[in-house]
């Protein structure tokens, strides 16, 4: 999903790890945020709502948001509508 936004910038041959950065690696802006969102609620159904999560963090917390922050953040929003 991260691939498909970032080919729109001509940039899906980027090297991403858990510790990419969206703002400062990926150059990301909210837009793009908004169109990962989009793509993880159409894969995943309102079990993972990105607009949530973003919305319970302060403003530096989303400007150093890593890939592997949102992982977790999926893996764990998966777990918990699974149990429940």
């Amino acid at each position: 999903m991260l691939r498909t936004v970032l080919a729109e910038y001509g940039d899906d041959d980027v090297v991403i790890g858990m510790s990419t950065t969206f703002n400062r690696d990926l150059e990301l802006e909210s837009i793009d945020l908004v169109t990962l969102a989009g793509l993880l609620e159409e894969h995943y159904g309102r079990r993972v709502n990105l607009a949530e999560f973003l919305a319970g963090m302060e403003f530096d917390e989303i400007i150093e948001l890593t890939v592997g922050r949102l992982v977790e953040y999926v893996v764990w929003s998966l777990k918990t509508t699974q149990a429940g």
